[in-house]
């Protein structure tokens, strides 16, 4: 099992030999990294980094993580020369690419000096395509479009590899079945002995096979929810999009013997908790992927007993089922878990402090998010926010107007979609001090925003729609009907919700206020729409409306994520 536990050796002098097999050594660091020991993982891989290309590539991915939880210029600039060092080891000895393996297994004479070669360089083609991933993901952290140029061309380098090397593994596993059936062949048996002998054997092929899958599944997951309006700039880099097949590649991946195997498990619960509510990949059902994220983690939370993010996992799945009390327990048991790990402990946090504002507990949310913004490196803008409506939510509205004062002064990701709402948000409240009222509404629309109102409870969903309605300003009609829409939607009460979000579409005062508010209107309602089969063309007319008639809006690549998946379902329903 790819998450079992095995004492390690002791470290030994950085001169002495690996202890075990590499691949067996850098599954062990992975779990130690997964099972709460992070320090020790990087200790481990550091010590032997220098011993063979997968333990420079361990060595190289801790400090990826590392700069990615942290966002510390210096770290991500670590990240990035350890990852060159390791892609310059991989590529030292390469010698071309693998374009005979056929022709070296079926000949006697060539097996015994190309076999080893052969596993051996396909191993390190993988890692030097997996260095590339990660070297454009820290070019898009920059968010500039010089980066995003580079960091696109990587990818598309990094593609070829994982392709190449996927189908040239497939076809070496194929011809090594063929020798397994024709094993009563004198010759054969000899050439399959010859092939064992070095090395090609059926688990070193499946371990490759889980090694090449991570980011093959990866790239076909990831590209498979790209909007139409990127799509054009993803096939002109040669991208496909297969969703069934990276959710494959990754479930093959997550069983492998590969280092990468309890990645690809956090990657497959991430896509389920994560990813899929908050993109709506299944339209209104609000509880797709529960599932198959409950039997990943009871299949393998029993290998990782002292885990954080298992645990935070979990903490997800019960936020999806509504069970807030029980998410909420989950989240502090993360965070005890996570002493050591600052990082992870704000990860729990900010889910800490969003099931506090689905429970209407705004203090307990407060005090999350207030420490998050002294603590957190990513985007105290953004946090500065959520601590200000948070507070002015539970009355303290002088407090809140300054710290809504603060998000100007803490506003450094000049194209982040997120802290440019956050400081529009916040500039009404630095002019004029805030009410309880506005500061509920406002708690409210960053839930509906991140799709959260889908978690709440029927109680606190009906005392959301009593404050929607207590709200007596005229700048925020729009946004009342927006959310009583959405309110109504998750209380079942569809003829409601229709005409609150009609209301929001035909609100032109929204157009000055929040231009965010019409197209999100049409797109709720063409779901809405979507349900009856009467009326789906009308849905599908709102969709396109919303899709094509707005722009330069908040949020809009997230609303054509949403309306592209809502597009594509209504495909698979009604073939065109």
């Amino acid at each position: 099992m790819a998450g079992s536990q095995q004492p390690l050796p002791p470290l030994e002098d950085e001169e002495s030999p690996l202890p075990i097999e590499d691949a067996e050594l850098a599954l062990a660091g992975i779990n130690m990294l997964l099972n709460n020991g992070f320090r020790e993982s990087d200790q481990l891989f550091r010590k032997y980094r220098n011993h063979s290309p997968l333990m420079s590539f361990g060595a190289s991915f801790v400090s990826f993580l590392n700069a990615m939880m942290t966002f510390e210029e210096e770290k991500m600039q670590l990240a990035c020369d350890d990852l060159k060092a390791t892609e310059k080891l991989c590529e030292s000895e390469e010698a071309g690419v693998i374009e005979t393996i056929k022709n070296k297994i079926k000949r006697n004479a060539d097996g015994r000096k190309s076999a080893p070669s052969m596993m051996d360089r396909l191993q390190r083609q993988i890692i030097v395509a997996d260095c590339q991933v990660y070297l454009a993901v820290l070019c898009f952290v920059k968010q500039e479009l010089s980066a995003y140029i580079k960091g696109g061309w990587i990818l598309r380098k990094a593609w070829k590899i994982y392709n190449k090397c996927y189908v040239d593994i497939n076809t070496l596993q194929e011809v090594y079945q063929k020798k397994i059936t024709q094993e009563s062949l004198t010759s054969d048996a000899a050439n399959d002995n010859h092939i064992a002998a070095e090395g090609v054997t059926e688990d070193s092929l499946n371990r490759l096979k889980g090694a090449v899958s991570f980011g093959y599944g990866l790239f076909h997951l990831c590209i498979s929810m790209v909007p139409p309006n990127l799509l054009k700039i993803i096939n002109l880099l040669g991208f496909p999009g297969d969703r069934l097949q990276g959710l494959s590649s990754l479930m093959y991946a997550s069983e492998s013997k590969d280092m990468k195997a309890p990645l690809a498990t956090l990657a497959l619960l991430w896509y389920h908790t994560v990813v899929r509510p908050f993109f709506a990949l299944d339209g209104s059902d609000n509880k797709a992927g529960l599932k198959e994220a409950k039997e990943i983690l009871l299949k393998k939370e029993a290998a990782y007993p002292n885990s954080s993010l298992f645990m935070f996992f979990k903490g997800r799945i019960q936020r999806l089922e509504c069970q807030i009390n029980s998410a909420l327990t989950s989240f502090h048991t993360a965070l005890e878990l996570a002493t050591d790990q600052r990082e992870i402990q704000h990860v729990c946090l900010y889910e800490i402090g969003w099931c506090s504002m689905i429970e209407m507990s705004f203090k307990d949310a407060f005090e999350s998010f207030e420490r998050l913004k002294n603590e957190s490196r990513w985007s105290q803008c953004y946090y500065a926010y959520l601590t200000a409506v948070c507070q002015g939510a539970t009355g303290d509205v002088d407090g809140a107007q300054n710290v809504f004062k603060e998000v100007q002064k803490l506003f450094k990701r000049k194209n982040n979609q997120i802290e440019q709402f956050s400081v529009k948000k916040a500039d009404r409240f630095r002019k004029q001090t805030p009410t309880k009222e506005l500061c509920v509404l406002a708690s409210i629309e960053v839930l509906y925003l991140w799709k959260a109102l889908p978690n709440c409870s029927f109680s606190n969903l009906q005392r959301m729609s009593q404050a929607c309605h207590e709200v007596d300003d005229s700048s925020s009609v729009g946004l009342k009907n927006l959310l009583l829409g959405a309110i109504h939607k998750c209380l079942g009460n569809c003829e409601d919700a229709v005409q609150f979000f009609q209301r929001a579409v035909k609100d032109e005062l929204c157009r000055q206020n929040n231009l965010y508010i019409q197209p999100y209107a049409c797109y709720e309602l063409g779901c809405l729409l979507l349900d009856n089969p009467e009326t789906v063309p009308r849905g599908k007319i709102l969709l396109l409306q919303a899709k094509e008639e707005f722009t330069g809006y908040d949020f809009e690549n997230r609303l054509h994520v949403r309306i592209h998946a809502a597009l594509a379902s209504l495909r698979e329903v009604v073939p065109q």
